[in-house]
């Protein structure tokens, strides 16, 4: 794990080499976007910067926004601290500089700083600890849940169809997840499962929900599968089923 002085001097070089890239292409014949000129960058995919301080490398533009090139600072930091975050190799939990190191090395204002943070929190990209500072978030599907929530409520009158069509992509996830799972779990013993069951069938014979027991059902049963993604749609699809079906009555 390379230290935050080498990390903090790799942010340095990295910005100092991209302005100089920058510099350089405002006078080529090379083709900019109106975006790129807007932000100062150099344009996205056609300038690949590369720096190494011992075992830290950081690759410029790793990261490919869903949206439009940034137009604001704002937006332009946002892919700058993910870029980071890529490049700098940090993991969940992981320490990211200070607000004011942040400010310095990216060559932003405060308030634009601020801003993508506040953004990247609500996306679970970075978690903010109050004084202790700012980290890796767990880069969870939460925010997609509370859309697709959001999503199914917004249109209360065609009897919640949204949310009804959540269950059922829901449902369609588990049907195709049955064969993989049955035989991920051939000739596999596990006691965890076996006590989360005999809980479930405890508070059933109690007329009792058992809301948690069944989200640890499923999560273990997806375990042994290669494919962990296929773990966190349903955890995401499991939450946002347990949030719906008491709206769908």
């Amino acid at each position: 794990m390379a230290s935050n002085e080498q990390i903090h001097t790799a942010v340095i070089t990295m910005i100092d080499r991209a302005r100089t890239v920058a510099d350089t292409e405002k006078s080529s014949t090379v083709s900019r976007s109106p975006a790129s000129r807007a932000a100062g960058t150099p344009p996205r995919n056609e300038t690949s910067i590369t720096t190494s301080v011992n075992e830290v490398v950081i690759p410029h533009g790793t990261y490919s926004t869903l949206t439009a090139s940034p137009v604001t600072q704002a937006e332009a930091t946002i892919t700058a601290i993910k870029d980071f975050i890529l490049g700098t190799g940090l993991q969940v939990g992981d320490a990211l500089p200070t607000e004011s190191q942040l400010c310095t090395d990216l060559g932003v204002s405060r308030s634009s700083v601020r801003e993508a943070v506040r953004t990247l929190v609500a996306l679970d990209i970075v978690e903010v600890r109050h004084g202790h500072g700012m980290f890796v978030g767990r880069v969870s599907m939460r925010p997609m849940v509370e859309s697709l929530v959001f999503r199914g409520l917004l249109n209360p009158g065609d009897d919640h169809r949204g949310l009804r069509d959540i269950v059922e992509v829901r449902i369609t996830l588990d049907n195709a997840l049955a064969e993989p799972v049955t035989q991920a779990w051939k000739n596999r013993q596990d006691t965890e499962l076996d006590q989360i069951v005999a809980q479930m069938d405890t508070h059933a014979q109690k007329g009792e929900l058992f809301t948690e027991q069944d989200r640890r059902f499923h999560m273990r049963m997806l375990e042994p599968l290669d494919n962990h993604l296929f773990l966190h749609l349903t955890e995401a699809f499991w939450a946002v089923h347990t949030l719906t079906v008491p709206l769908l009555g």
